[in-house]
């Protein structure tokens, strides 16, 4: 994880923000006129005791007290104004923001996802960006108001005496600024470490749901349960930690209010007695410091909040941020298949060297089989002709052009590529299939089902097609779930079709019709399949062998 500082953060943050500029100056104009409307109401009375005590105002008491009424108004007005603003900025943000993270892990995908924790995802697409809304609603518009509220409130304490106008100042910075920066430097990392804990607990509840079958089987459900315990505990104590500072950062912030307070007070009755101001002088800008306090206040609550906000935006960043291994092509001339070739490529995942000058041809209308032990680099070079990692050196051609300078949509259409495991949403049957080709009809569906061997059991189901398939598949067993894979395989109905062990996990009779389908195909198709079993290899017109990298 890169660690960002918390202004580097807030800047990218910010950022975000300029689709809706416009809506954010209406929320600091509404609120900074809000907060002066309150301000001023207390101010009022002030004026209001003068007249009392027979000091000559500008305005009568009813006068005053009619002023205070319409501030009080309008001061409920703009606040609900300010914030349906924020608000709306807020969640509209959150939303460019999700998509703009799917859109991100679609581009990294599936290279540089491959091995990562999903539960860990799922934490940063759900709950850190949903705290993100803090930082929006309640972070930007209340910092730019702060700032504003206090230029014109030294002003206005200023013009009785510029001394007072610069005690408020004072006063303001020390809130607003000085203690959260303090609160922030205690803080640390605390809130990158709760919200990096809260993905690694997220991460292992998902992973211990998954594997519950597992785990009562071979009686480790009290080891599991006192792990996660373990993990719960140790998040408990990060945000006790961060609680603890949020509250020392109130009492501290309350304090210096009322020392600050009371230095007005004081200050101002030294210039009163040295004959520098009138009453009005102590009186006026003692109760406008008073009454002045809720922007400055606001911002020093930010303190310890915004470090658990910031991690959680240096996470999203990170995604947002992060380069993909393969670049999404634009802007090539189509190409039409006609056959592929690798040339002398040699890959790596690291510094573990997986292939090695391999080179094989993959001519049209061929089937062409690929055999070798596990983790000899089958499943690799597939991947390679889908383009999903660059190859180290040599090149991928599809019909004697670099899969490098092919339009990645224009790639996608011409693969068809169904890997060792079939990935099922928890939607019905025709929907996980229809994924394939959006526009199939019903008729094509079912005829993708039938070469790949799976209609007759599709219509044994209570709603047939509509049938809901569990989450992850579960409903499904390993053979039902590898055969809709084919099936999708079929109704794309690509022109270069890539199998990673398609019959792996059916029996001697499906595979047989799934055999004979697939060679039917062959008269318009290129198919490159991988599998350990004799019996696929049997309809391949060549066979490479892959051993230690190499292919013989």
């Amino acid at each position: 994880m890169k660690k960002r500082s918390g202004f580097t953060v807030m800047c990218r943050l910010i950022g975000l923000v300029k689709p809706l500029t416009g809506y954010m100056i209406l929320a600091v104009c509404m609120g900074l006129l809000g907060h002066l409307c309150a301000s001023f109401i207390t101010v009022l009375g002030g004026y209001a005791v003068l007249r009392l005590l027979g000091f000559q105002t500008s305005l009568s008491v009813g006068g005053v007290f009619a002023c205070a009424l319409f501030f009080a108004l309008l001061r409920a007005l703009l606040r609900y104004g300010e914030q349906a603003c924020n608000h709306f900025i807020a969640f509209k943000l959150l939303a460019l923001i999700r998509d703009k993270v799917f859109r991100a892990l679609r581009r990294l995908s599936p290279a540089k996802l491959e091995g990562r924790d999903k539960g860990d995802l799922i934490s940063v697409i759900t709950s850190d960006i949903e705290l993100l809304e803090v930082f929006y609603a309640h972070t930007i518009s209340p910092a730019a108001i702060a700032f504003l509220f206090t230029v014109i409130m030294c002003l206005f304490i200023g013009s009785f005496h510029w001394q007072l106008g610069l005690l408020a100042l004072a006063a303001y910075l020390i809130v607003g600024i000085v203690i959260p920066l303090i609160i922030s430097r205690i803080s640390g990392d605390t809130g990158l470490k709760f919200r990096t804990g809260s993905g690694e607990l997220s991460a292992f509840v998902l992973d211990s749901m998954r594997g519950l079958t597992e785990t009562i089987q071979y009686g480790q459900g009290e080891k599991r349960l006192s792990e996660m315990n373990e993990r719960t505990d140790a998040l408990s104590a990060e945000e006790e930690r961060m609680k603890r500072i949020s509250g020392r950062n109130t009492a501290i912030t309350n304090t210096v209010i009322l020392l600050c307070d009371l230095a007005m007070l004081f200050f101002s009755g030294s210039l009163y007695f040295q004959g520098m101001v009138d009453f009005d002088g102590v009186l006026i800008p003692t109760i406008a410091l008073f009454s002045s306090f809720g922007p400055a206040v606001a911002l020093a609550a930010l303190g310890s909040t915004l470090q658990n906000t910031f991690a959680a935006g240096n996470r999203v960043l990170d995604i947002l941020e992060e380069t993909p291994v393969t670049e999404e092509i634009t802007g090539k001339a189509e190409v039409s298949f006609d056959g592929a070739a690798a040339e002398r490529v040699t890959f790596s995942y690291g510094n573990e060297f997986i292939l090695k000058d391999v080179s094989a041809d993959f001519p049209r209308r061929q089937i062409i089989g690929i055999v070798g032990k596990s983790g000899s680099g089958k499943s690799t070079l597939l991947k390679l002709l889908m383009r999903f990692w660059n190859t180290g050196q040599g090149k991928v051609k599809i019909s004697d052009t670099d899969v490098n300078e092919i339009n990645t949509s224009n790639l996608r259409d011409m693969e068809s590529f169904v890997t060792q495991e079939t990935h099922l949403f928890h939607d019905s049957i025709r929907n996980n299939l229809r994924i394939a080709r959006l526009d199939a009809t019903d008729e094509e569906i079912e005829a993708a089902c039938k070469k790949a061997s799976v209609h007759d059991f599709i219509m044994t189901l209570p709603d047939g097609y509509d049938t809901p398939v569990g989450e992850l598949g579960d409903t499904l067993s390993g053979g039902e779930g590898q055969r809709l894979g084919l099936a999708r395989a079929f109704l794309h109905d690509a022109p270069f079709v890539l199998l990673d062990e398609p019959t792996s996990n059916l029996d001697s009779l499906n595979e047989a019709v799934i055999l004979k389908s697939l060679k039917e195909e062959q008269t318009d198709k290129t198919i490159v399949l991988v599998s350990h079993r004799q019996s696929t290899m049997r309809i391949a017109d060549r066979v490479y062998s892959v051993d230690h990298g190499r292919v013989s």
